[in-house]
């Protein structure tokens, strides 16, 4: 098991081509659930100084609060509703640019400004999904969508 992650990369594809498979090394052959996605979370908090990370598991028709980094955060959410909610009910990524904007965003932190939530699907379903939050406007592109996306996938189908 590694102990450090080493990223050296200054851009941010490069920093997440080299986290990923970081990534996957640290949790493959570990099968605790939330001590892998604990260890995500911290990979990517760590690497990327997001402001929140953390995944929400579907449990009871709810999303319930898994692993996370950062601040005290919003513990169920509904399908439909908020950002996330939204990814787990249309089983798609929400790449939101500035979450005042977003109809009906649930407001966990006031000083969360965008976000991107990504599905992690297993077995043509939604089991989880992964938010990430930034208190800057507009923090999030179509290289964090790339990128977390293949994450969400890798997750889906090896460690769910």
């Amino acid at each position: 098991m590694a102990e450090s992650l080493s990223v050296q990369a200054a851009y941010k594809a490069g920093k997440y081509t080299e986290l990923i498979p970081q990534i996957k090394g640290l949790v493959t052959g570990e099968s605790n659930l939330i001590a892998n996605l604990a260890n995500v979370s911290s990979a990517l908090k760590m690497t990327f100084d997001f402001f929140w990370v953390g995944f929400y598991l579907v449990e009871d028709e709810a999303l319930v609060l898994g692993p996370f980094q950062g601040t005290i955060a919003c513990t169920r959410i509904a399908k439909g509703k908020g950002v996330c909610g939204t990814a787990w009910e249309t089983e798609m990524l929400q790449l939101v640019p500035d979450v005042d904007a977003f109809p009906g965003h649930i407001a966990c932190s006031s000083s969360s400004k965008s976000e991107i939530v990504v599905p992690v699907m297993k077995a043509g379903r939604v089991v989880a999904v992964l938010d990430v939050d930034s208190t800057e406007l507009n923090d999030f592109d179509e290289t964090d969508a790339e990128y977390l996306t293949e994450l969400c996938r890798w997750l889906g189908e090896n460690c769910f």
